[in-house]
C-alpha cells in the first residue's frame, strides 16, 4: 500500500491531473454508494457490483455533475492532499 500511496504523491503532481481527497472528518451531507466517471460532460459511467451502466440523460447527467461538484467542494486539494497521503504512508 505504501508504494501505492508513493504512486498517487508522483501523479498529483502531473498538470493534467486534480486530485482531492475528502477526510473522514469532512462535514457532508451526502455520500454516494456507487462510484461514478464523468466522461466530457457527455456521459456518466458507474459500475455496480453487477453491472456497468453508461447515462446520457441530461437530466440525469446534471444531478451526477452536482454531485460531483458538492464532494469536491468538501475535499481538500494540493498541499492538504499531499498532508492526508504523506500521513498515511507514515503510518504505515
Amino acid at each position: 500500500m505504501a508504494g501505492q500511496l508513493g504512486h498517487l504523491l508522483d501523479v498529483m503532481a502531473l498538470p493534467s491531473v486534480s486530485f482531492g481527497i475528502i477526510p473522514f472528518s469532512a462535514d457532508r451531507a451526502m455520500w454516494p454508494v456507487e462510484g461514478f466517471w464523468l466522461l466530457d460532460n457527455e456521459q456518466v459511467v458507474i459500475e455496480t457490483v453487477s453491472a456497468k451502466i453508461t447515462i446520457e440523460q441530461a437530466g440525469e447527467l446534471d444531478l451526477y455533475r452536482r454531485t460531483f461538484a458538492e464532494l469536491s467542494s468538501i475535499a481538500v486539494h494540493g498541499a492538504a492532499a499531499r498532508a492526508l497521503v504523506t500521513a498515511a504512508i507514515t503510518a504505515l
